[in-house]
């Protein structure tokens, strides 16, 4: 019975066939299965015998189908494969149905301006510790401006002594920057950042944009030049106003919430002018104490930072009412809002082409 199992398998071409010799051989009628029900009925000393003959017969059997099924699965995915060709010589808009996200758009489009101005992009580890996060930048565990942040937290860990979380912010990048890199640095820090809070204009996943430069002498000037250039060639306007209110930031000294002014076209806020305020993103000059921590000298090194939302921006400029949708999955809002894969941004043929 073994060999000529064993043969039938090895000489099977097809799956359906191979499924035949299984039931056959395995199924709840198959040969196997009654000399398995034939056990009962023996004694002791038989069992102790033809028992290990049949599990092991049973056992060969199961593996030569199981193997052969693979090797047929896997003749039917090389056939496959030959038969089935892609011709990349086709026209890219016969093929060419997805969307670019708006938030990866609006990524690329931010790299462009600042690659332009100088800036480096750099990334950090979503799932940080507690140091990075809060301790270095001058929020140790009793500040208040914790209270700030809804964390995520992750439960503590045997052998593990920080205290690790889903960043809130992309500040932490900054940190590891200065701690591994030498001054100059001018660095933005794109990537997703988590808090619990969700409405029309919060979700418990969003990207942040975070820019950091440190050298010596830079003052508030740097910063403020810094943003309206920034803001200027993002929503490709030239009567981009700005006004810098005082502020608090744990990890800035002095700190300012930036304020875009914006007109009112066809009922809508349009970035550009002045009729009202908007604000769109938090800055100052980096604490003392956060470039310490980074092992810098804050008597020889000044810098500042900024940050804003990245799906805010692109509602601004985009003209999107509820920053949910950005998540929702929703093609027929993607196919609407979304970007052909070819609209790459540049600053000769405008970011936002």
């Amino acid at each position: 019975m073994r060999s000529e199992l064993l043969n039938a398998i090895t000489a099977v071409n097809d799956s359906a066939a191979l499924e035949a010799i299984r039931v056959r051989a395995l199924g709840k009628s198959g040969t196997i299965t009654a000399l398995l029900k034939t056990l009962g009925g023996m004694s002791p000393e038989e069992r102790q015998v033809k028992g290990p003959e049949i599990q092991e017969l049973r056992l060969a059997v199961a593996d030569a189908i199981a193997a052969r099924k693979m090797a047929l699965d896997r003749a039917a995915l090389d056939a496959r494969l030959q038969s089935e060709t892609l011709d990349m010589t086709l026209p890219v808009g016969a093929a060419a149905t997805g969307s670019v996200h708006p938030v990866s758009q609006v990524m690329d489009e931010l790299a462009e301006i600042f690659a332009d101005l100088g800036f480096a992009v750099a990334t950090g580890p979503e799932i940080e510790d507690d140091w990075h996060n809060f301790t270095a930048l001058n929020i140790p565990e009793t500040h208040p401006a914790r209270a700030m942040h809804d964390t995520f937290y992750f439960p503590d860990a045997e052998g593990r002594e920080a205290k690790m979380l889903l960043r809130t912010h992309t500040s932490p990048v900054q940190v590891r920057t200065m701690l591994t890199q030498k001054p100059p640095i001018r660095i933005i820090a794109p990537g997703r950042v988590y808090r619990a809070d969700s409405d029309a204009t919060h979700t418990p996943m969003f990207h942040q944009i975070e820019g950091l430069v440190i050298d010596k002498g830079i003052p508030l000037g740097h910063l403020r030049w810094t943003l309206e250039t920034f803001l200027k060639a993002f929503f490709e306007r030239d009567d981009i106003v700005l006004r810098l209110r005082p502020s608090f930031f744990p990890f800035t000294e002095p700190s300012v919430e930036v304020d875009v002014g914006y007109s009112i076209e066809k009922g809508r806020r349009v970035i550009g002018g002045a009729e009202g305020w908007m604000e769109v993103l938090g800055s100052g000059m980096v604490h003392p104490k956060v470039i310490a921590a980074c092992g810098l000298d804050p008597e020889e090194y000044q810098g500042f930072a900024f940050g804003t939302g990245v799906d805010r921006l692109a509602m601004l400029k985009y003209g999107m009412d509820d920053l949910r949708a950005f998540f929702d999955g929703d093609l027929r809002w993607l196919k609407h809002y979304g970007f052909r894969a070819l609209d790459v941004p540049t600053l000769s043929g405008g970011v936002g082409a």
